[in-house]
């Protein structure tokens, strides 16, 4: 059963992070675009260029986007996680401590599970394997090798 499951977990892991970074990439569309209810649920979305609403929303559509299709993973999920650990505890943390009692529990959620996947990685159907797959096949085998004149 565990070799089951730990076969399975690539495809896990897989899905894991496109349903952060999909859940990611619609909260950053939402505030700049206005789309699915808008920044502040009416429809609204932030004011360009302000600080720090549209420079976050900006890393939660882009952070989201890559992160989603897979690419450039680790770095994506790295700056998302920053992000939202600044969200936590410049703009939530001060309301309460606990999140619960600060209505920062997606903060917290999504800067960890983006510190996972810097970790962890793209996972299975993501391009940042489809890539390393591609260099791996160009690549001369080791073993080959130029013999040196003497």
């Amino acid at each position: 059963m565990t070799a089951r499951l730990n076969s399975a977990q690539p495809y896990a892991l897989g899905l894991f992070r496109i349903v952060v970074g999909l859940l990611f990439a619609c909260h950053g569309a939402s505030s700049l675009f206005g789309v699915l209810g808008g920044a502040d649920g009416s429809g609204g979305t932030v004011e360009t260029g302000a600080w720090p609403n549209w420079y976050a929303a900006v890393i939660e559509l882009v952070g989201g986007s890559l992160v989603l299709i897979g690419l450039g993973t680790r770095a994506a999920a790295f700056i998302s996680s920053g992000a939202m650990a600044y969200a936590y505890f410049k703009v939530h943390q001060p309301n309460a401590l606990w999140p619960m009692e600060n209505r920062g529990e997606g903060a917290a959620m999504f800067c960890w599970a983006f510190f996972l996947l810097v970790f962890t990685g793209s996972g299975a159907f993501g391009l940042d394997r489809l890539f390393a797959k591609r260099s791996t096949a160009t690549q001369k085998p080791a073993t080959e090798h130029t013999p040196v004149a003497a």
